[in-house]
């Protein structure tokens, strides 16, 4: 490139550079700063709770030995739920649906449903909030149902986790 055309090329680009002046840099920034703050607000809504289950249960298809256990979703992907028991190397990921309520959960829980001696998670709900998350009905619980076992809710007490 001559000496000519690369000043004429630099003049240009500096023109555009600062077409529109301040207010448009000001615009930048605050667009940046707008999707930092989204970012962190989807960071701070991530659920996560800890919970001592008294018994065995199942999520899905897989089951679960009585013990303490952390349920966290993942930060960008709310419908997957991350279950590990806190006393061993037992975990897993499963898909959950949102729930909702009219009122706020008075209190963080994990909700079971009872088949005969059969224990589903259900539904996780976090103190103060409108929504929750639901797990789809296992094959073992379908077929129960099918066969007009009576199910009950167990409520089981939970803590929210940082």
């Amino acid at each position: 490139m001559a000496h000519e055309d690369r000043e004429l090329f630099l003049s240009a680009a500096l023109r555009f550079r600062n077409e529109g002046g301040p207010m448009k840099n000001l615009r930048s920034v605050l667009s940046i700063l707008a999707l930092l703050l989204m970012a962190t607000a989807a960071q701070a809504q991530q659920t996560k709770v800890l919970a001592n289950v008294p018994f065995d249960f199942f999520v899905g298809d897989r089951a679960y030995a009585a013990g303490e256990y952390s349920l966290k979703s993942m930060a960008n992907i709310d419908a997957v739920i991350r279950i590990d028991n806190t006393q061993e190397a037992v975990g897993g990921f499963v898909s959950s649906n949102v729930c909702e309520s009219v009122t706020p959960s008075a209190n963080t829980k994990l909700v079971f449903r009872r088949m005969g001696d059969y224990y589903f998670l259900y539904q996780v709900w976090v103190e103060g909030s409108l929504s929750g998350r639901q797990f789809p009905k296992s094959r073992t619980e379908v077929r129960l149902a099918q066969n007009h076992e009576k199910s009950e809710f167990v409520i089981v007490a939970a803590n929210i986790s940082h």
